[in-house]
């Protein structure tokens, strides 16, 4: 957890109006995170705040790429990544209904920590379903498993008899 306190703006000292922060986010990150679908990253996270009496507005422009891996041939690539989100934090010692717009700060408060934030970005943007892209022909693309799985897919539809039970629910429509 060490590592994720370079994650945070401490804003007491700052001026109202726009103030720009870059972080890394890398392997380093990750593995703060014990069950994390990300592994390996070289990302830059940009974050502008804005600064006001009452609240801070936080803009995040994440770029970069992370390490997936292809749910069809199963090799390593790197997935480029840009995600923009915004994040709003107001002061406030009152008990205040924190959704996932609003981050409510005590007034004794002196830092906000952005590390959690950017790892739900993150985790948010990875592919549900990972491709390596244009089938075969990339250069992380696994050729040779990529052929097994298509002389294997032959062979099933070559071998499959249907079932005449099958043929009898069709009827039905």
């Amino acid at each position: 957890m060490k590592s994720l306190r370079n994650y945070s703006i401490p804003f007491t000292g700052l001026a109202l109006g726009k103030h720009h922060f870059e972080f890394d986010v890398d392997d380093a990150f990750f593995d703060e995170f014990e069950y994390s679908l990300v592994k390996k990253a070289d990302l830059k996270c940009r974050v502008e705040m804005e600064k006001q009496e009452t609240m801070m507005i936080l803009d995040f422009h994440i770029t970069g790429t992370i390490g997936a891996t292809c749910d069809k041939c199963l090799s390593q690539y790197p997935h480029e990544l840009d995600v923009h989100e915004q994040q709003i934090a107001k002061f406030s010692d009152e008990a205040i209904d924190e959704d996932d717009e609003i981050i409510a700060l005590g007034k004794n408060e002196h830092e906000i920590v952005l590390a959690g934030l950017i790892y739900e970005y993150i985790n948010v943007a990875v592919p549900f379903i990972a491709s390596c892209g244009d089938e075969g022909n990339t250069p992380y693309c696994d050729k040779e498993m990529l052929d097994k799985l298509n002389d294997l897919s032959a062979n099933n539809e070559q071998d499959e008899n249907p079932d005449p039970r099958w043929d009898a629910l069709k009827k039905i429509k």
